[in-house]
C-alpha cells in the first residue's frame, strides 16, 4: 500500500530530526512508499528522501500558493504512483485540507483530515485563538462531506466538539499520535534527589496558561508554602513572564532554562522534579506531561488534550480547573505529602506504558491502513 501525506512539517528536509522522522522511520515498515507534500522550508532543503521509501516535496512557494502546490504536486504524484489514501495535517488557514479535498474530488482518492487539536477549545486563550476556532468551525462544515473523516487524537474532548458541529459519528476517528521513548523517558535507577518542586516544559506563548503557573507558586508562597520552580522553554512571553515574577516577589524561587542540550537531559529535569504542570487552554496532547509521567513524575493539568483521559480518576496525577487557585489546591497536596507523590508517581508511569514509541505508532499506521482498505482505495 502506498500513502500520500500533506503535512506541516518542515524540519526534515533540512536535516533536523525530531518526532516526524521517527513517526516515518515506523511507517515506512508498513508502506510500500509514502510521499510528503510539505511547506517550504526555512532554508534550502537538502533531504528529499528517509529510510528509503519516505520521499519529500517541500513546496516551491509561500502559503499563499500552498493550496495550488498541493493541486498540483498532488495530481502529479498520485498519476504517477497511485496512492490509497491522502492524510492531511489540517490546521491554521487549513490549506492542506482544502488542496486534499481538491485532490480527492478530482482522482477519487480518499482523503483523510487530521485534527490534532482546535486554537481557543476548550478555553479560549485570546481573541486570536476566539478567530482560529471559528476558522476551524468553518472549515470541518465545509470538509464534513468532503472527507472520509476526521482523525483526531484524544477520545473526550476532540470528539464531543465535532460532535457539536454536527460531524458523523463514523467520521470522528480516535487513533492516538503520542508516542514515547521510554527506554530514554524512565524513572531514575538511582534517584539523585528533587533540583525544584514544581517543572513547566513548553513554548512561551499564550495558550500556556504561564501567568496563571506563577500567579499558583505566589498564593502558595502566601500559604507559607513556597516551592521552587523552574520553566523549561522560549517564545514571546519570555520577557513578560520574567517581569510577572519579579513583581511578585518569586525571583528568589523561579529559575528559567531557554533549552536543554538533549532528550536524555530533558527527561532527567523530570526525574528532578517533584511535580510537573500543565495549564493550558487548549492542547493536543501535551507531549510533555506524558514524557513527565513515563519518568514517574506526577502531573497537575487542566482539562485539555489526553489528559483528561490519563488523570480522570486522579490516580496518576490531578486535574485542575483554568483558575490560579484551583492550580494551586492542586499542587499543593502532591508537593506536601511524599507518599501521596510517590504512588502518584508510580501509577504515571504504568499509565504510559501504551506510548512505547513502537507500539503506539504501529496502532497509528494499522489504523491508516485499515481506513484506506475499508474506503476501497488499497492498492
Amino acid at each position: 500500500m502506498r500513502l500520500l501525506m500533506v503535512s506541516g512539517d518542515r524540519q526534515v528536509t533540512i536535516g533536523e530530526r525530531g518526532p516526524f522522522d521517527s513517526m516515518q522511520e515506523v511507517f515506512s515498515t508498513f508502506f510500500e512508499r509514502i510521499d510528503v507534500i510539505c511547506p517550504r522550508p526555512p532554508k534550502t532543503p537538502t533531504i528529499f528522501s528517509i529510510h528509503d521509501n519516505v520521499h519529500f516535496h517541500p513546496a516551491d512557494c509561500g502559503r499563499l500558493g500552498m493550496v495550488n502546490y498541493i493541486k498540483d504536486k498532488g495530481r502529479e504524484l498520485i498519476a504517477s504512483w497511485e496512492p490509497s489514501l491522502v492524510v492531511s495535517h489540517d490546521y491554521g488557514w487549513f490549506y492542506n485540507g482544502i488542496g486534499s479535498a481538491w485532490l480527492s474530488a478530482a482522482t477519487g482518492v480518499p482523503y483523510l483530515s487530521e485534527l490534532h487539536h482546535v486554537p481557543g477549545h476548550p478555553v479560549p486563550a485570546d481573541m486570536r485563538e476566539r478567530f482560529d476556532k471559528f476558522i476551524a468551525a468553518r472549515y470541518v462544515a465545509w470538509a464534513r462531506s468532503r472527507t472520509l473523516g476526521f482523525r483526531v487524537v484524544n477520545s473526550t474532548e476532540m470528539p464531543d466538539l465535532l460532535r457539536s458541529w454536527k460531524v458523523r459519528e463514523e467520521q470522528i476517528i480516535v487513533i492516538p499520535s503520542l508516542y514515547i521513548d521510554l527506554d530514554l523517558f524512565r524513572p531514575a535507577s538511582d534517584p539523585a534527589g528533587y533540583e525544584q518542586d514544581v517543572v513547566f516544559v513548553g513554548r512561551l506563548v499564550s495558550n500556556k496558561g504561564l501567568d496563571r503557573i506563577v500567579e499558583a507558586l505566589a498564593i502558595l508562597r502566601r500559604r507559607g508554602l513556597p516551592h521552587r520552580a523552574t520553566f523549561v522553554g522560549k517564545g514571546p512571553l519570555a520577557r513578560s513572564l520574567r517581569e510577572q515574577v519579579a513583581a511578585l516577589g518569586l525571583g528568589d524561587q523561579v529559575r528559567f532554562i531557554e533549552w536543554v542540550a538533549s532528550p536524555s537531559d530533558l527527561a532527567e529535569v523530570y526525574r528532578r522534579s517533584k511535580v510537573a504542570v500543565c495549564a493550558s487552554t487548549c492542547e493536543g496532547g501535551p507531549r510533555v506531561t506524558v514524557e513527565a509521567m513515563a519518568c514517574g513524575t506526577p502531573v497537575v493539568s487542566t482539562p485539555v488534550g489526553v489528559m483528561t483521559e490519563l488523570l480522570r480518576d486522579g490516580e496518576a496525577g490531578r486535574l485542575c480547573d483554568f483558575t490560579a487557585e484551583g492550580l494551586a489546591d492542586a499542587l499543593q497536596p502532591i508537593l506536601e505529602d511524599e507518599a501521596l507523590r510517590d504512588r502518584l508517581g508510580a501509577r504515571a508511569c504504568a499509565d504510559t506504558q501504551r506510548f512505547e514509541r513502537s507500539r503506539a505508532l504501529e496502532v497509528y499506521a494499522r489504523g491508516v491502513i485499515e481506513l484506506a482498505e475499508r474506503a476501497g482505495g488499497a492498492r
